[in-house]
């Protein structure tokens, strides 16, 4: 399988109102570097699995609205825990959306499998991955 993985960050703000979470029950900030990974079984006419311009510009699009933002407030988040698995699967989504909606172009139709890397330090991440 081949893939092309792109990479972004975010800075948000948030809670995790839950005893399970000690100190990070407050509001605190957290510095999400964030890897998308799209897999295909192939490769186009030009060699490419995606266009990574492309992924780019959709990760990019699919981080704005989370970025510089206290998630707590966020109405999509009404009621939900924002942790960093959660949040992956949040991105997953959101990207899995672009690909129905042709932002990746014809590349698009052949994603398989999609990746989503939330690295929340260099000692610690969580994902989300599925098929498409």
């Amino acid at each position: 399988m081949f893939a092309i993985e792109v990479r972004d960050h975010i800075m948000v703000a948030h809670s995790l109102p839950r005893p399970v979470f000690g100190p990070a029950q407050g509001l605190h900030g957290a510095t999400f570097t964030v890897d998308a990974a799209f897999f295909t079984d192939n490769l186009d006419e030009n060699g490419l699995a995606v266009d990574i311009g492309l992924a780019t510009d959709v990760l990019k699009e699919v981080l704005a609205p989370l970025n510089y933002q206290n998630l707590d407030t966020l109405d999509i988040f009404a009621g939900k825990v924002t942790t960093t698995e959660f949040l992956a699967k949040h991105i997953f989504d959101r990207i899995a959306e672009a690909i129905d909606n042709g932002r990746l172009g014809g590349g698009g139709q052949r994603v398989r499998k999609l990746r989503i890397i939330l690295n929340e330090s260099h000692t610690a991440r969580g994902w989300y991955e599925a098929e498409l």
